[in-house]
């Protein structure tokens, strides 16, 4: 299958070499929404070995080349519009699994991922977290976000 993931403006079809994953950025076309999110290329897992204590690791490449994001509301809005009404860019790679992570919440959090609005007022991007972490506890409205340009 072709991938759609566009890297410095030409379509990514192999894996770099000494490349974990990428740190990615979804636009939708229609109303400017975007999404901030990681997607590694290979998955690793440790199977037993008969008759010895190590363990023997099996890697496997992930879907990378199919993958559309994994934010739920992304996802209906990819069904609703068309994937065609969408962009797909890397915005870096990691080489290791821990860089990649630290360069998505890095990313998300310059971004400001969770309190961006629209000219409209509403959400400027589809993540509801950064990272792991959930955040829907918090509300966020006007006096939060003065809030916070106090600090």
């Amino acid at each position: 299958m072709e991938s759609h993931w566009l890297y410095k403006g030409s379509l990514l079809e192999t894996v770099p070499d000494n490349i974990h994953g990428f740190v990615y950025l979804i636009l939708n076309k229609i109303n400017d929404k975007k999404y901030i999110g990681r997607k590694y290329f290979h998955s690793t897992r440790r199977v037993k070995k008969k008759g010895t204590t190590r363990r023997k690791i099996i890697r496997k490449e992930s879907d990378w080349k199919q993958y559309v994001g994994s934010s739920k509301s992304l996802l209906i809005d990819i069904e609703k519009y068309g994937k065609e009404n969408f962009t797909f860019h890397i915005l870096t790679f990691g080489e290791t699994k821990g860089q990649v992570n630290y360069l998505e919440e890095n990313l998300q959090h310059k971004f400001d991922v969770l309190t961006t609005r629209n000219t409209k007022g509403e959400k400027g991007f589809y993540n509801d977290s950064i990272g792991s972490r959930k955040f829907i506890s918090i509300r966020i409205d006007e006096s939060f976000l003065e809030s916070i340009k106090l600090i």
